[in-house]
């Protein structure tokens, strides 16, 4: 299995720790992130979304026209664009980046902040919305004559587009969501299932559970997951990053928490109180393994997680970068070969994966590789 590797493009600079003044979106911030990515031998960068921060197609198009070979994760949530639109633009942009264009579907687990864009479906309804927004999509992208739709959430006569992806193999669709109603879907019309980072055996339980919808349908699915390395020369030395790193975190939000009226600005920001924790399922998961304990497996630290209330990719491995790798190495082994990983000081660590991280867990892969060929 090919190994995939995945960072993160943002409008400007800003991390749990980090929310420095400025303009909300920075140009020369994203062309240094995504060119320190391309570098660096990440294969894609996710560009977020959130209902108060800047397009994130716009911000993709921005990172892909300074680089020449990094891929693209777009987050997207359908709903908002009329899925025929939606399709044309990312196969648009497809062409202008020559073929480095993925999406990542987010339905959306936090009603309140749907409800900011004026999203008011169930979370039940989004996702029925969901499944036949993606079947519409790929309608579009295999080309072909006119169609017509008749759906619960569309209605399209005549439907057809002249750009169409530009790999034969067209764009492909990531998807997030451990609901039981998002793994039907993922199974279903998804490329790859994203899964924020859970000790092994809580990760093996997800997978096997996507597995098996995908095989209700007779497909197979690539699996991703999210980590936030915290890496240092030696591993006491990562273990007092990530303390500080939360006590940054709690002292932030003592200070910005009542101005913020427990919204957080996005999903890099401060988090909201006890009070308003999210109860979409991935979050739910996360929040109980916070709650068993700080530290599982080898390294998995819920710190963060602990913190901002499981409320995005918050789990970290904190170690040496030889001791990190090891643990990724026991991900892949579960059949997962994405990791999208970022930092809490992003170009820096970006820097760091680039250079000791990104080549060790390769070499790590090639070799596990290698004895599976030998030994099958």
């Amino acid at each position: 299995m090919s190994v995939e590797f995945i960072g993160y493009v943002s409008a400007r600079e800003q991390t749990e720790i980090l929310d420095l003044p400025g303009p909300a979106i920075d140009p020369a911030y994203i062309a240094a992130t995504a060119l320190v990515h391309e570098q660096g031998g990440f294969d894609r960068v996710l560009v977020a979304a959130h209902s108060t921060s800047p397009d994130s197609t716009l911000i993709a198009q921005y990172a892909a026209s300074v680089t020449s070979t990094l891929g693209l994760l777009i987050a997207h949530r359908p709903g908002f664009t009329a899925p025929t639109l939606a399709a044309r633009q990312f196969a648009t942009l497809d062409h202008l980046s020559q073929g480095r264009v993925a999406i990542h579907i987010i339905t959306g687990g936090n009603d309140r902040e749907l409800e900011a864009d004026g999203d008011h479906l169930s979370k039940v309804e989004r996702y029925q919305r969901t499944s036949e927004y993606l079947k519409i999509l790929r309608h579009e992208w295999a080309g072909g004559t006119p169609f017509d739709h008749d759906g619960e959430f569309y209605r399209l006569r005549g439907a057809s587009s002249v750009v169409l992806p530009f790999q034969p193999n067209g764009i492909p669709v990531y998807f997030g969501g451990a609901s039981e109603e998002a793994i039907r879907v993922a199974g279903e019309l998804a490329d790859g299932y994203a899964l924020w980072g859970e000790p092994l055996a809580n990760a093996a339980e997800l997978v096997g559970k996507v597995q098996a919808a995908a095989q209700h349908h007779h497909r197979s699915l690539r699996f991703s997951v999210s980590f936030r390395p915290i890496i240092a020369d030696t591993e006491e030395e990562a273990w007092e990053r990530a303390a500080s790193i939360q006590q940054q975190i709690e002292k932030r939000q003592a200070a910005v928490l009542p101005a913020q009226n427990g919204i957080a600005l996005d999903h890099a920001g401060p988090s909201p109180t006890e009070q308003t924790l999210p109860t979409n399922e991935g979050s739910r998961r996360l929040q109980a393994i916070a709650a068993k304990s700080a530290r599982h497996d080898d390294r998995l630290w819920t710190g963060v997680t602990k913190a901002t209330g499981g409320r995005w990719n918050s789990t970290s491995l904190v170690g040496t970068a030889d001791q990190v790798a090891d643990s990724l190495l026991q991900y892949y082994r579960l059949g997962i070969e994405t990791f999208l990983i970022r930092g809490f000081d992003p170009l820096t660590d970006a820097v760091r994966y680039g250079r000791d991280l990104i080549p060790r867990v390769r070499a790590l892969v090639e070799q596990e590789d290698t004895l599976r060929r030998k030994s099958g």
